[in-house]
């Protein structure tokens, strides 16, 4: 019966008894809730009271030291079921539901530091979605998706310390021109003599005036810059539901980490930041892919057909033509003349055919969703390369400032 709003209304003869009698036959883990029951008697003047039985066995009771208690009535000689109101009982009973609500208050506590951390992943999402919504102009963040694709993988195939023979321009290919389909990167004589940033420069310029070329095919400049709203919005909005999906996973199996002697929530912030940063790198790779290869094809219109300027043609409506053919029936006889009905001569085999035709689009589908599978799978085998190759630069890189500072 406990709850905001439940008023019991008594008539008279009930008042004459005594009122409204609440028994509880167990104490809750909140006192607000034991509160809420004993709020129900005695309401706005009526009589009434209210009285709890509980015992020492409680899970209330003994999860919290009732041992000790039971221990004591035992030595004191008091019999199995004898009703015991004792100011120490009482006590005991408010210190056990405070203990339990101040370790819900830390649980609750515990959980808004892990909320926190997806919240503010969700803020930067969200700022950038209300910019794409609002119709802003996005050339600048195309641009800017454009020039870090192309730092990030000349940083993940070449390294500082080496020298443009050393360059390793395969894989800068792999990773480059898979994304922007630039021309394969090579190096001519003067061009060997180039550093990391003239490299990076030269491939920029490259980037952008092939962005600017495929512009240039739109008949209207508004035109892909709408085309790029929708495809960062639809991009963006995959990707995060994915990411979303993801942290929920994290956060189920990150408390193992104590096992190890780690703090779980500063585990899933390292975590959920690395998976935010790749997540991001995602969306520019899948954005800028797509504005690339997207093709823009000139619709061509029909010339209108001659108009029939004869002066033999009835100028009286046509009376609308009948279809010679009935429709056949199940029932009806088989037009093939066997005496058979329909649906057990010819109607038959034109059953079969479409049931064959609908188990040939249904094994279509089924090839169409394996071929969508593995594609999903080959980019998950991709994205763990790429954060596999990005660890090993990071641990060379890490290594070679500690032999710089061993020098």
């Amino acid at each position: 019966m406990a709850g905001r709003g439940t008023d019991i209304k008594l008539d008279d003869e009930s008042k004459a008894l005594g009122g409204l009698k609440i028994i509880g036959t167990e104490r809750h883990e909140s006192r607000r809730i034991d509160n809420q029951l004993r709020g129900r008697a005695g309401r706005q003047g009526d009589p009434g009271e209210s009285r709890f039985y509980i015992s020492l066995e409680d899970d209330l009771m003994r999860l919290f030291g009732s041992e000790k208690l039971m221990g004591m009535f035992n030595a004191l000689g008091v019999p199995e079921n004898e009703q015991i109101e004792h100011k120490m009982l009482s006590k005991a009973i408010e210190n056990a539901q405070m203990k339990i609500e101040t370790n819900n208050y830390g649980i609750r506590e515990n959980l808004l530091k892990y909320d926190e951390v997806m919240n503010e992943q969700r803020e930067v999402i969200y700022e950038e979605r209300r910019r794409v919504l609002d119709g802003e102009n996005m050339r600048n963040v195309i641009m800017k998706m454009i020039t870090d694709i192309v730092e990030n993988a000349v940083d993940l195939s070449i390294s500082d310390e080496q020298t443009p023979e050393e360059w390793n321009l395969t894989e800068l290919n792999s990773l480059l021109l898979s994304i922007i389909p630039l021309p394969p990167i090579t190096l001519n004589e003067d061009q060997k003599k180039m550093k990391k940033n003239e490299l990076k420069h030269m491939l920029k310029e490259s980037a952008t005036k092939l962005y600017e070329a495929k512009e240039a095919e739109f008949p209207q400049a508004e035109q892909i810059r709408e085309l790029e709203r929708v495809v960062l919005l639809k991009v963006i909005d995959n990707k995060w539901m994915a990411h979303i999906d993801d942290m929920d996973q994290l956060r189920e199996g990150i408390g193992l980490q104590a096992y190890g002697q780690k703090d779980p929530l500063v585990e899933y912030k390292m975590s959920g930041y690395e998976m935010f940063d790749a997540m991001t790198a995602s969306i520019r790779e899948d954005t800028v892919r797509t504005l690339y290869h997207i093709r823009v094809e000139q619709k061509v219109e029909r010339e209108p057909a001659a108009k029939v300027t004869g002066t033999n043609k009835d100028a009286s409506p046509q009376a609308p033509q009948k279809r010679e053919t009935r429709k056949i029936y199940p029932n009806d006889p088989c037009p093939c003349g066997s005496g058979k009905k329909f649906k057990q001569c010819c109607g038959r085999q034109m059953l079969a055919d479409m049931q064959e035709r609908k188990e040939k689009e249904q094994q279509k589908k089924e090839r169409r969703d394996e071929r969508r599978k593995e594609h999903q799978a080959e980019k998950a085998a991709r994205r763990a390369e790429y954060q596999e190759r990005k660890a090993e630069r990071l641990a060379q890189k890490a290594a070679n400032s500690e032999e710089n500072l061993e020098e």
